[in-house]
């Protein structure tokens, strides 16, 4: 898919939006390692390359630091046709694969190239961020191009998914007030690669407030410390992030005014748990894919959503059908990049998300991936169903259920628990692993009862923030 030249009528490129916002020179985004004003970045100071360099190429921007990315993609947009988003996480492989799907003309990193890169590749470019005076105004260059932003998400042959948006699209959730309040300081969980960190990302850029970005290798104790000390009032990440918050010694480090929640089903036990630990917070959770965009958000304080939810938004347009949430708007993706025989959207243009909802009493709940669901004997059970009891537990602090075949069932449910106090003795344990087990049985039909519970010390978390899900 080639971009054509931006019509008179296309949204502005992201540095000028970021002019526009105003107030460039008292925000900044701060790194773990470096800090700039969006000023800065959108004047090309940070970015050391010029951007007209790229003018008109696909180019996949590879970094291991979040600011350097930051800064690349300001300059980047409106002026390369392609922008291909790689998570620090990709492996080596897969990078080739996205380099080719992409017809990458370069790759920016800022890291050693290896050879099986180098000799696919004839443009390797350095990123690193740096202050200087050698740049462009980006205030005066012209955006030629409507960019394509091109994220990864993850496929059924382990190979990357590449899903086609434009700023536009990601950015149509963001409401643009004419000036933002000075005191907003965002952060986000999320590495600003992925869909959910993005928009963390794109909604600070765009509303000129500041941001203080998680380190890829930063611990969770380090980064609620140092985003404490810049004074974040506004923060988001999955359910598993904010699990792995609370359970920090340095969860009080940070009081915010605006926690939010997405990627993951959030359910009443860490919605509770976050109500007790920042009373002060407003408490949203959000729905957002990377393929469907942002569809809405919650700030009742309770799981699931009302079901009038899905007709309130005029701009976007939402069913459930065949158990599973159906989106379509202007904030979808477009495509997936070199995948044609695989569709992103059915014939009325509505992407189907894969999240299998329940309506109870006149809200929606969401009980797990539609590719997610076991079956126990013909009768399935959905893995975020049996979690949410499990999670309701008073000594639990979270919880992942798993299909284990069964020679006589074909499947049975077990489940990994984290508990709040570990046990110190083995005798504690099983007493309590008795008790977890006995809560499922008055809360769960007999076939969604796990067959085991076992205490585990923390359970994997990927880069995504999301739990790790394996059969056992």
């Amino acid at each position: 898919m080639v971009s054509t030249k931006m019509p008179r009528n296309s949204s502005p490129s992201l540095s000028s939006s970021i002019v526009a916002s105003g107030t460039l020179k008292s925000h900044v985004v701060w790194g773990a390692e470096s800090s700039a004003t969006w000023e800065d970045l959108a004047a090309g100071k940070v970015f050391h390359y010029k951007a007209c360099e790229f003018r008109g190429r696909s180019v996949v921007l590879a970094t291991i630091d979040p600011f350097a990315a930051i800064a690349a993609m300001i300059q980047l947009d409106g002026i390369a046709r392609r922008i291909v988003l790689c998570p620090p996480d990709l492996l080596l492989e897969h990078i080739v694969f996205v380099a080719e799907t992409a017809a990458a003309d370069f790759i920016v990193t800022d890291q050693p190239v290896p050879e099986a890169i180098r000799s696919r590749m004839e443009c390797i470019v350095p990123c690193a961020p740096k202050t200087g005076d050698d740049h462009s105004d980006a205030r005066r260059r012209p955006s030629e191009f409507e960019t394509e932003w091109v994220l990864l998400t993850s496929g059924t042959t382990g190979l990357p998914k590449l899903t086609v948006h434009t700023l536009a699209s990601l950015a149509g959730a963001i409401e643009r007030k004419a000036s933002a309040s000075p005191s907003i300081i965002w952060s986000t969980f999320y590495d600003i690669r992925r869909f959910g960190g993005l928009q963390i990302f794109l909604r600070a850029a765009l509303t000129g407030t500041s941001l203080v970005l998680k380190g890829t290798k930063e611990s969770t104790a380090d980064f609620l410390t140092r985003a404490g000390a810049h004074g974040v009032t506004h923060i988001s990440g999955t359910p598993s992030h904010w699990r792995g918050a609370l359970m920090s010694d340095s969860a009080h480090r940070i009081a915010p005014q605006y926690v939010r929640l997405s990627g993951e089903i959030a359910d009443q036990a860490i919605l509770n748990q976050l109500r007790q630990q920042y009373p002060q917070a407003k408490l949203t959770h959000a729905f957002a894919s990377t393929e469907a965009g942002v569809a809405f958000e919650v700030n009742d304080g309770l799981m699931g959503f009302p079901a009038d939810v899905l007709a309130q938004n005029p701009c976007i347009e939402m069913k459930v059908e065949g158990g599973t949430l159906r989106i379509r708007s202007d904030r979808t993706a477009v495509c997936y990049l070199g995948r044609e025989k695989q569709s992103l959207k059915d014939d009325e243009g509505y992407v189907d998300t894969g999240d299998l909802l329940q309506l109870r009493s006149g809200r929606y709940y969401f009980t797990g991936r539609e590719d997610g669901t076991i079956n126990v004997g013909g009768l399935k059970v959905h893995p975020g169903e049996v979690e949410e009891v499990i999670n309701r537990h008073p000594q639990v602090s979270m919880s992942r259920v798993l299909m284990k075949k069964s020679p006589i069932t074909g499947a049975i449910v077990i489940a990994d628990v984290v508990l709040k106090t570990p046990q110190s003795v083995p005798e504690g344990a099983t007493a309590m692993q008795r008790d977890i087990m006995q809560f499922c049985r008055g809360e769960l039909a007999l076939h969604k009862v796990p067959a085991s519970i076992n205490v585990v010390p923390v359970l994997a978390v990927a880069e995504t923030g999301k739990l790790i899900r394996r059969h056992a």
